[in-house]
């Protein structure tokens, strides 16, 4: 049995202002109009397993579930989750991962490890390639695939294969993982042959990683288990408890398993793969102009070579200027020389440093219920539009330092109003004074648009006081 695990997790600062802490890489909508997320559940979908399990963070669930919503899969297939409280990388993800597996399917189902956030177009080779894995997995071996090198990459781990140890038709005994190396390194690596870019998927049966793990790190394995053990599993979907999970190393699986194993092998992948690392191999996706230039979005480039431009609500102008890299969001604006373009993290650590809520949010947030989207703030007064999904409400909250007033847009609203319940239609509102108890629910069969007027002292997002929720924050 085949299942394929994807994980999801993960800032992609260098993809910011598009990419941002609770809207991070494997949301971003590519040109083509879907996400990467939606192109790896396609792709594991694709496979034609009886189940797909994914693992993130708890914050991305309901992202992730509407996500997966919008996708056309083939029927028959189960969608499982696993939810981390915390961050702790690839090998407890993993492991968890494993040990869910297990619990479901026995020691010996075979795991596909695939991060959401990486796009491969042919699928054929794929396929291919996880076959072979496959058949190297039913032979104990930790399998991971290897993307040949188109040229001297700083930004990847690469593994040194044993050329003289096929194993089987497409498999390779690996000899060594080698971090990301200088860029002389580098090119040594390249005109040396034997080396493949560590493409961060892998393949192993559940029981065979959960041995390694335990043989290799097994304060680790120990940790992950003790969590796992205190989880229920009676909730859909399984949430792993957050005080046990937060005592877990954070380590990824290179370090914790397959440098230490020995019975490792590398599938050379022979298909197109990219990371989507950053704005240059996100640009690449776009087609360029007569003169380099690449553009998403409303923009006009007069006398300029070589840029990349991408602009969501405004046009973008740019005049006698080369080699720029510019992203446009309603909140932010990044400009950068396109050589830069791996530097793009620095900026995103500058704004948590100074608290910046750029770096956490964008103007429009997603929300289990729906999204709400900040139009305008100032001294006292906040204006949000919100959507409320068919069927979905807030939670039952206060706040201590702010008033909302309530205006329906469009579609039906119930509202709860201190002691008072009260059905609002398109064009009606109510007022809700600080500390009175309300909710906002949609029962209707379409989105209910509105719009909210905050005022008051303190309008940050921290003043709410949550009695009742449906989507267990607290």
């Amino acid at each position: 049995m085949l299942i394929p695990v994807i994980l999801s997790g993960g800032a992609g600062t260098r993809l910011w202002p598009v990419s941002r802490e609770a809207h991070p890489k494997p949301f971003i909508v590519l040109p083509d109009g879907q996400s990467l997320m939606q192109k790896t559940l396609l792709r594991a979908a694709g496979l034609k397993p009886d189940t797909i399990l994914t693992i993130t963070n708890r914050d991305y669930f309901f992202i992730t579930r509407d996500a997966y919503a919008e996708t056309a899969l083939a029927p028959g297939i189960a969608l499982d989750y696993l939810l981390e409280p915390v961050g702790r990388n690839t090998a407890p993800a993993i492991a968890a991962g494993a040990l869910r597996i297990r619990e479901r399917f026995g020691d010996d189902a075979t795991m596909l490890v695939l991060p959401s956030d990486h796009l491969i177009r042919d699928f054929s080779a794929f396929a291919n390639a996880v076959k072979s894995a496959v058949r190297l997995a039913d032979q104990g071996y930790l399998v991971t695939f290897g993307i040949e090198p188109t040229g001297p990459e700083t930004g990847f781990g690469y593994i040194e294969a044993d050329q003289s140890r096929k194993l089987g038709a497409d498999g390779l005994a690996v000899r060594r993982f080698v971090e990301k190396p200088t860029h002389e390194k580098a090119e040594a690596y390249l005109a040396s042959g034997g080396y493949y870019w560590n493409s961060g998927m892998f393949c192993f049966r559940a029981g065979e990683f959960l041995a390694e793990l335990a043989r290799s790190m097994p304060e680790v394995s120990d940790a992950v288990l003790a969590a796992w053990q205190a989880t229920s599993r009676e909730q859909i979907p399984v949430a792993i408890d957050a005080a046990a999970f937060a005592r877990v190393a954070d380590i990824s699986i290179d370090y914790a398993v397959m440098e230490k194993a020995e019975r490792v092998a590398v599938v050379p992948g022979h298909f197109d793969w990219s990371d989507i690392g950053s704005w240059q191999a996100l640009g690449g996706l776009v087609p360029a102009d007569a003169e380099g230039n690449r553009v998403q979005g409303d923009a006009v480039l007069v006398d300029s070579k070589d840029c990349f431009v991408q602009s969501e609500d405004r046009l973008v102008a740019a005049l006698g200027v080369q080699n720029l890299l510019v992203v446009d969001t309603p909140d932010a604006l990044l400009i950068a020389d396109r050589s830069r373009a791996q530097d793009v993290k620095t900026v995103v650590q500058r704004l948590k440093a100074s608290g910046h809520e750029s770096a956490r949010l964008h103007r429009t947030v997603h929300r289990p219920w729906g999204t709400y989207t900040v139009l305008e703030e100032g001294p006292r007064f906040k204006i949000k539009r919100i959507v409320v999904k068919p069927g979905a409400s807030l939670s039952l909250q206060y706040h201590h330092r702010r008033s909302e007033h309530w205006v329906v847009v469009s579609g039906n609203a119930r509202i709860v109003n201190g002691e008072n319940e009260i059905i609002l239609g398109a064009d009606q509102s109510s007022y809700i004074p600080a500390g009175t108890a309300h909710r906002l629910a949609n029962p209707g069969k379409v989105d209910c648009v509105m719009i909210e007027v905050q005022s008051g002292d303190y309008l940050g997002e921290d003043d709410i006081v949550r009695l009742e929720d449906n989507y267990g924050r607290s």
